[in-house]
């Protein structure tokens, strides 16, 4: 299984890169990302908006690291599934239905990393190799 010790990370990538683009997506379009969670009629929408940038830029970054992933994914799928539920609740929609369903997706995809860890090549499995190391050598 050694041989498929990349899968983690490719997964992380696959899962976290989105996020990054998301994230950055909303820090170019600030007055339409407010107006939108405005739209939806959410509290105090530029709080919102902070809290979007934060879990879909810092959250996917810390997530391609493989930095503290098990609590990152664990926020960002209660955000996927906070946002499925605000943001695409129309199923007479299809299209807001597609939304929904990919948002609870990503949620489970990011519950396995939650589980399971950040894999191999990760700044987690780097700090755990060195905390283990120090163990040994003392």
């Amino acid at each position: 299984m050694d041989r498929y010790k990349f899968l983690p990370l490719l997964g992380r990538i696959m899962i976290g890169a989105p996020f990054v683009l998301s994230g950055l997506g909303k820090l170019g379009a600030h007055a339409a990302t407010v107006g939108y969670i405005a739209a939806m009629g959410l509290p105090v929408p530029p709080l919102a908006y902070i809290g979007a940038v934060a879990v879909e830029l810092g959250g996917g970054l810390l997530l391609l690291s493989g930095y503290r992933a098990r609590y990152v994914s664990l926020a960002m799928a209660v955000f996927c599934l906070v946002t499925a539920a605000f943001f695409h609740h129309n199923f007479a929609d299809q299209n807001q239905m597609i939304h929904f369903m990919k948002n609870v997706m990503m949620a489970g995809g990011l519950l396995q990393i939650t589980y399971f860890g950040a894999g191999a090549f990760s700044l987690d499995s780097r700090a755990s190799r060195a905390r283990l190391a120090s163990l040994g050598a003392s």
